[in-house]
């Protein structure tokens, strides 16, 4: 005998970003409609001779001033996933300033946490190397493993806020905001929690270049940070990192509608695979597959997305393998652009940042063009690059794609949201 189980519409009640556009939606639009990125040159990082990039895209923000012992024990990345998803709670209506609870909102056990980055704290981590390497503790403390743990994100959310719900850590490198964001979905979707938080962090670090300088994959433009990252364009020469925080507040659709909560969007599909092929190495077979998985799954038809935000990393093999894939999929020049021209690589916070950015350009009717964008590499796909002032576009669906080391692959699809 099958078992039919009738799975909850799952909308998005909040959100909010720590970015280096800004926090607000409007501040945001703004700085997106200039055409011009946040990209710096980094001469901190000049100490690090072997390292071919200087370039990286850092956060200026002054933190809330939040109740000490509420924050004993989080680092910068935890922070960043605090700040982010206070905001986001408070937009809920399901937290008011510095994390007091509106307790008759979120019914105990019934709100949780999936949230992810790609590592904790790295400043903590050195505390630990210091002891391996001079046989010695001094620098450590109570607090050195709780800032730097996987799921330092995750473990100070639900303490800051006192949540007795599920919690999922997500730790897939480049996926790590967007899986988390998928995850939630599906367990409010089958009916195990009415609200999850969820979204990535990451924090800047140089150790964070170095792994894609290795790899002869970042851009060492490094006295021209205006004209870089340019994804997709025939003159890329590789990604450049940056940092933040992205937060959606999941909540199915009957709760959030008896508390009169605000609906911004409805989560409609999420597809995610794995290549099985190779650790660094995209494939544009199941990336496709990922994306066909989430239309599957929001029972749409690709002429149905109006817009693709792109992973677009400005590295070859990336843009090209991605690319092709979106062309697989929708055999259409599908209007498409990427975040990361204007805010680098935010590695597990790139999936939650961009979906609540890209839920909003669906909302305004506005979409962001591709910066540094002149002319395509005619290796990658023939997509509908969004170029000069953005594009307006009236669409009920927007597709959100992003892929990570270890062959990890994730597509969300958010639609209007319509009673």
């Amino acid at each position: 005998m099958t078992t039919v189980i009738n799975k909850k519409r799952v909308v998005v009640t909040g959100g909010a970003v720590v970015s280096a556009l800004g926090t607000e939606w409007p501040v945001i639009l703004e700085r997106l409609k200039t055409g011009k990125n946040c990209v710096k040159t980094m001469r901190e990082w000049d100490v690090y001779e072997k390292m071919n990039t200087r370039l990286a895209v850092p956060v200026d923000c002054t933190f809330p001033q939040y109740p000490r012992k509420k924050i004993r024990g989080t680092g910068r990345v935890a922070m960043l996933a605090l700040y982010a998803s206070d905001m986001a709670m408070q937009m809920a209506g399901l937290s008011g300033a510095g994390g007091e609870n509106c307790a008759d909102e979120i019914p105990k056990g019934r709100c949780g946490v999936a949230y992810g980055s790609s590592m904790g704290s790295v400043d903590p981590l050195v505390e630990f190397f210091t002891l391996l390497v001079d046989h010695d503790i001094k620098h450590m403390s109570a607090t050195t493993y709780v800032k730097s743990m996987p799921q330092t994100c995750a473990a100070n959310l639900e303490i800051f806020y006192g949540l007795t719900g599920r919690l999922v850590t997500v730790n897939t490198a480049c996926t790590s905001g967007s899986m988390a964001i998928g995850n939630a979905y599906e367990i409010i979707q089958n009916g195990i929690q009415d609200i999850m938080i969820s979204g990535g962090a990451d924090e800047l670090s140089p150790a964070d270049a170095a792994v894609f300088d290795t790899l002869f994959a970042t851009s060492t433009k490094n006295d021209r940070p205006e004209i870089t990252p340019a994804a997709y364009d025939k003159n890329r020469d590789g990604l450049v990192i940056g940092e933040g925080a992205g937060t959606l507040i999941l909540e199915e659709y009957e709760h959030a509608r008896k508390r009169g909560a605000p609906i911004f969007a409805e989560v409609a599909g999420f597809g995610t695979n794995t290549d099985g092929t190779h650790i660094t190495q995209p494939n544009k077979e199941t990336m496709a597959g990922a994306m066909r998985l989430a239309l599957e799954d929001a029972g749409i038809s690709p002429l149905d997305i109006g817009y693709v935000n792109t992973h677009g990393t400005a590295t070859g093999p990336g843009d090209i393998a991605e690319s092709i894939a979106t062309e697989m999929v929708f055999g259409r020049p599908v209007p498409a652009s990427t975040l990361k021209n204007y805010i680098g690589h935010t590695l597990g916070a790139c999936g939650s940042i961009e979906a609540w950015i890209t839920i909003n350009m669906m909302r305004e009717g506005w979409f962001a063009p591709n910066i540094n964008f002149y002319e395509r590499d005619e290796q990658c796909g023939k997509l509908g690059y969004i170029t000069g002032k953005g594009q307006n576009i009236d669409t009920e669906y927007v597709m959100s794609n992003n892929f990570a080391f270890g062959g990890i692959n994730t597509s969300l699809i958010f639609k209007r949201f319509r009673e």
